[in-house]
This record gives C-alpha cells, structure tokens and sequence, in this order.
C-alpha cells in the first residue's frame, strides 16, 4: 500500500482527501502545517507528499525547499489556487513533480498521483480513468463507456499523456517530445494530425467532446 502524506492548513480539505485517497486503496496521512508535516517525513518518508502552497508560517515553497535538501526524489504534487499561474511555474521550478489547480478534482488528483508514482517506478493501477473513457494499460485497451476504441500505438500513447494529466493544458511541442521523442524530427502539425484522428474515435458515436484546444496555447482534456 502506498503512503501520501497530505499537508494543508484547511481542515475540511485534508477530512476530503484523507477519505477519498483511503477509499481508492492508499495509506494517508494528514499534517496542518509545514512544520507537522517535516516532522512526519523525518518520522518516516511517504511515497508522495501533497503539499498546499498557501499556509500560514512555513508556506509550501519552504516546505518544498526543506524536502529536497533532504529528500530530493520525493514525488511532491503541490495545491495552487486557480489564478497562481506563478506559483504553479515557481513549484515546478523549485522541484515539485506536479501540481494541481483548486478547487480540487479527486479524479484529477488520483491521475496525477498514480502517473507520479509510476514515473517513480512504484506499482500502482494500470488503469487509467476519466469520465466514461477507461484506458488499461497493461491490456494496451482503452473503452468509450462500454464501447471498445481501437488506437493505434502512437494514438494510444498521446491518449496516455492526456489520461495521465486531465485539466493540465499541453502544449504541441511538449506533446511531441513525450509521443514522438525529444529527437524526433516531426512536425508540429503532426500532434493536429493525431489529435483529430483520437478525437475521431473517442467520439465515434456521437460522445461528449473530451479533449479541447486552447487556441495559441494547447490542448487539454476536461468535461467542457
């Protein structure tokens, strides 16, 4: 079982996360300041911290910076607030592996940890949800609700980035380097190419659109 230690001065936020990590098979801990929660890792590492970046006393960059001079492949995934496009490029930079926008999504939450995790190389599902489109990653499977989409390899690839990282808007030039390699000599316009096509089949019997283009910027997967 994978331990997450949660750490949040928000009460009502660490009871959600605490019951709905538990319910999804994970050990949880929850600490309500960054100095609990440093006390709680030199006790004994969890396999991911999530960590808020807004807390009274030692805030989340502290938190973070304290983590990797002790810990420095610790899977963090940091909380911001919606219009903290700063902080969100801040925790990145100061080597978070994620982070996450609230108000939370426990989907959401859960693709972003188990891709963190699997990035760690720790077991964890191999199956990947998003609204009624399932994707099995060992079975190299991927269901519309009860309807069976056929991907090719790259099809099923650039599907993964996306299930793996629901609500974060990509860009086509990070989408190519993780599809087709940071060597790869294709074109830009081949993510379009590949994006109409998955659209294609994921909406093949007239399904909600899940995959939406940010004009200028990227592509991102949500409800609307």
């Amino acid at each position: 079982m994978q331990r997450i230690l949660t750490i949040d001065d928000d009460p009502s936020l660490r009871s959600f996360l605490r019951r709905g990590l538990t319910y999804e098979g994970f050990q949880v801990q929850v600490a309500a300041s960054g100095d609990e929660g440093l006390k709680l890792i030199r006790q004994q590492a969890p396999n991911l911290v999530i960590l808020d970046v807004m807390m009274p006393g030692m805030d989340g960059f502290q938190v973070l910076r304290e983590l990797r001079a002790s810990h420095p492949k610790l899977p963090v995934i940091m909380l911001t607030a919606k219009d903290e496009e700063g902080s969100q490029v801040q925790g990145l930079n100061e080597g978070a592996d994620d982070y996450v926008v609230k108000p939370i999504s426990l989907d959401v939450l859960l693709a972003r940890i188990r891709a963190v995790l699997r990035r760690q190389g720790l077991q964890v599902s191999q199956v990947l949800k998003f609204q009624d489109l399932t994707m099995d990653l060992q079975s190299f499977s991927v269901k519309r609700a009860d309807r069976t989409v056929p991907l090719t390899n790259l099809e099923f690839k650039l599907l993964q980035e996306f299930m793996e990282q629901p609500e974060r808007v990509m860009s086509k030039s990070y989408l190519l380097s993780r599809v087709w390699g940071n060597h790869s000599t294709a074109d830009l316009n081949l993510v379009e190419v590949y994006i109409k096509q998955l659209r294609q089949k994921l909406e093949a019997s007239g399904e909600q659109r899940l995959i939406h283009t940010i004009r200028h910027v990227g592509y991102v997967m949500r409800t609307v």
